[in-house]
């Protein structure tokens, strides 16, 4: 029953987590749809102002640029002439701007038709500067709609129309967007407040069934508290058995500590000279008396091959040494040379003996005196 109860409120509240994680996905989700529609509005805006100000500077070039025809006022030639270069470049970023956007082809639109208003007032100009104002005027008089910005300006209401509707259209996808996130939110709520009451009956219920279980456990372990303590004293007499035990194993382990030390310093008084090697061969310990004879110190021949200080002579094609490791069998008094280290050589005499590890030989203990006879004769 517990088990179930407990279950019941881990379900419960991973559902509830679920619905406040959805809850906040769909409004994260209606959050970046609403800055992205703040963004198109921005930029809806922004085409606005920059058509408008297209046709601002227009005008404002036109009134110069008559000016200039009736004056010849290089003043007036000179203000003409900035107003078209700002123009042009509001219209060039404008056209960049929009290459990826539906209102791309009401700018080319505009800007072909400001294209040839600009060539017609480039021709007035020519006519100006070559036959007075009076060239310029007959000139204008001949094409009544070449001046004209008529066309012009209904292109750039076109494109004021356009995009208000687009800002329209926008402004009731927000409002929409946001009167779901509005209803996902209070239903998430609603949703988890009711689990939530579910979830607290459940977890009632569960310290009541705690409760009774809390006094059944009480009387038990009244119960078991006198066995509790009759397992105590035997478990203290065993505790005492154990100490007796550990202190015996303590002082066995303390003597063989000591018998190694004590082999220890055997090993090292002898005046021979002693290797310990592997069954390869492999000097793993020397004793001091190496060091002394030889001048070769331990950490110069420890893993080195011992024919590097002692050389036996050969029987056949395997060493003695190495034949007598492999058999298990002991060397007693064999000839030898020991190098030093300043490369002088002494006959020697060495006894082998294997070393053993559960019946296997795994290396062995070679001792070497001088010998004052003659000197083995070489393989």
């Amino acid at each position: 029953m517990k088990e179930n109860i407990e279950k019941r409120v881990v379900g419960l509240f991973i559902l509830m987590l679920l619905i406040i994680a959805g809850v906040a996905w769909e409004a994260n989700e209606n959050i970046k749809a609403s800055i992205n529609k703040t963004a198109w509005v921005n930029q809806t805006h922004q085409v606005i102002l920059d058509a408008n100000d297209i046709a601002a500077l227009l005008h404002k070039g036109d009134a110069s640029m008559s000016a200039y025809l009736l004056t010849g006022d290089k003043r007036d030639q000179a203000n003409y002439r900035s107003s078209y270069s700002e123009m042009v470049n509001k219209l060039v970023v404008a056209l960049r701007e929009s290459s990826q956007e539906a209102y791309h082809k009401d700018f080319t639109t505009l800007t072909n038709l400001i294209g040839q208003h600009i060539n017609f007032t480039r021709t007035l100009v020519q006519a100006r500067e070559s036959g007075g104002a009076d060239a310029a005027r007959q000139l204008a008089q001949s094409h009544p709609d070449g001046e004209s910005t008529t066309e012009i300006d209904r292109q750039v209401r076109q494109i004021n129309d356009n995009q208000e509707s687009l800002l329209r259209q926008r402004d009731q996808e927000a409002v929409i967007q946001a009167t779901n996130t509005k209803h996902i939110v209070f239903t998430g709520v609603a949703v988890n407040f009711v689990l939530l009451i579910f979830c607290s009956a459940l977890i009632r219920d569960d310290l009541k069934s705690r409760r009774v279980a809390a006094t059944a456990l009480e009387e038990a372990n009244a119960q078991l508290e006198a066995k509790v303590q009759e397992r105590t004293a035997e478990l203290v007499k065993s505790n005492q058995l154990l100490k007796k035990e550990n202190l015996e194993r303590r002082w066995s382990y303390q003597a063989l500590d000591h018998q190694f030390r004590y082999n220890q310093l055997i090993v090292n008084s002898i005046s021979e000279l002693v290797f310990v090697v592997s069954k390869a061969l492999n000097i793993s310990r020397v004793n001091p008396a190496v060091a002394q004879i030889t001048q070769w110190q331990a950490e110069d021949l420890v893993t080195q091959p011992l024919e590097r200080v002692l050389q036996v002579p050969q029987e056949g094609a395997t060493s003695p040494m190495i034949a007598a490791l492999n058999d298990g069998r002991e060397l007693q008094e064999r000839p030898a040379v020991v190098t030093l280290k300043n490369g002088t050589t002494i006959p020697v005499r060495f006894n082998l003996v294997p070393l053993r590890d559960d019946n296997k030989v795994v290396g062995g203990v070679v001792t070497v005196r001088p010998w004052h006879g003659e000197p083995p004769k070489p393989a």
